[in-house]
């Protein structure tokens, strides 16, 4: 115990709550709370399932993100108490469990901290996630499908909102696409890391003769758009299609054509909403994905002109990203960051925070190399 200094410690505590509070917007985030909780208590709320839900959602995952803070800062205190008493007591026994919750404070800080990492102007937005299989054959849409898994479990853990919006169902098993929110503070920084190409290395359960295969996904994170967001979309330019809402191996979900996939013809860009049973009710989430979208596109544009005007020639810092490999041995490793875990397993069931908190500060300093 004589190497640590407690007072040092818990003061450096102290001022990165500070930091990480005023980069949160403490009093906003109460304000929003206060108005989400007023939108909550009317009466008619469920009347509009598809609103009701991510307004229940937003207000979980803010008060999730209140919650934390300040029982962060209850228990730096709690700490601070603990230390006084064992040092005017000489309790040798008290002083080693400080020291023991110091390092969990510590590491709960740490990743809270990330949070003051993510100051581009989307990130503070909810998600909208889209995974598409590739390379791979059946093998490939299963990994699809266990990726899709591996994100809303992740959400779930930590209790924030998931509205899947579309899922197209692969023939033998998987899933050849997924469309879906996670409603949550901060959901598009924290998981637009995880954009890029995945790749899966396993013995198939679809292969008879047992062999190796490698397979691979897609995903793709955009911002959730917002009423203040400057984006039009002709009408003119987009093609309407309904179809009726498909399960796996072809089971028919709704008993009307109420599913609606939206084309915008000049950029090809295609979107799906079967998730409601109102076919206006899914246009209306269908056109709030193709807005993100598009937006992204536009962004994402304007910043290859900047990387051309500077000459940079580089690969997408997203392409190729994660390996997991099952097989001949296990690991899930992050190609970008060097982050890598032995358990696959966890990863699958949303054991996400290292990776992407690996993610954000490998991010960040590629940022500072461009700027």
């Amino acid at each position: 115990m004589a190497g640590i200094d407690f007072d040092v410690e818990i003061k450096q505590l102290r001022a990165t709550m500070k930091t990480v509070g005023q980069v949160l917007n403490l009093d906003r985030m109460r304000g929003e709370i206060a108005d989400l909780g007023e939108q909550v208590a009317v009466p008619d709320l469920w009347d509009d399932v598809a609103s009701a839900t991510r307004i229940t959602g937003r207000l979980s995952a803010l008060q999730g993100e209140m919650d934390r803070f300040t029982g962060l800062e209850n228990r730096i205190e709690d700490l601070a108490l603990m230390v006084e008493m064992g040092q005017e007591e000489g309790d040798a026994d008290t002083l080693a469990d400080s020291e023991a919750e110091l390092g969990r404070i510590k590491k709960s800080v740490e990743s809270l901290e990330i949070r003051t990492l993510l100051s581009g102007e989307y990130d503070e937005r909810e998600a909208i996630v889209t995974i598409r299989s590739g390379a791979g054959g059946v093998d490939a849409a299963d990994f699809a499908e266990m990726l899709m898994r591996m994100y809303t479990r992740w959400a779930e853990q930590h209790k924030y909102g998931v509205e899947v919006y579309d899922v197209s169902y692969a023939e033998e098993a998987g899933i050849k696409s997924a469309e879906f929110a996670i409603h949550a503070p901060y959901a598009y920084g924290t998981l637009s890391v995880e954009a890029g190409t995945h790749r899966l290395v396993r013995i198939s359960p679809f292969d008879n003769q047992g062999r190796r295969q490698t397979s691979f996904a897609a995903v793709e994170v955009v911002p959730m758009m917002e009423q203040t967001d400057e984006i039009e979309v002709d009408e003119n330019e987009i093609r309407t299609d309904v179809f009726r809402s498909g399960g796996p191996g072809g089971q028919s979900v709704n008993t009307t054509d109420s599913a609606v996939r939206l084309t915008h013809i000049p950029t090809g860009i295609v979107v799906s909403c079967q998730n409601e049973k109102s076919q206006l009710q899914n246009k209306a989430s269908a056109m709030v994905v193709l807005k993100a979208k598009l937006l992204a596109k536009k962004k994402a544009e304007e910043a290859a002109l900047k990387k051309d005007l500077k000459g940079d020639v580089a690969a997408s810092w997203g392409d190729q990203m994660r390996n997991y490999v099952l097989n001949p041995y296990q690991i899930v490793k992050d190609l970008r960051t060097g982050h890598e875990s032995g358990n696959p397993s966890a990863v699958f069931d949303g054991d996400l925070d290292d990776f992407m908190e690996a993610g954000i500060r490998w991010r960040r300093g590629a940022e500072k190399v461009d700027a």
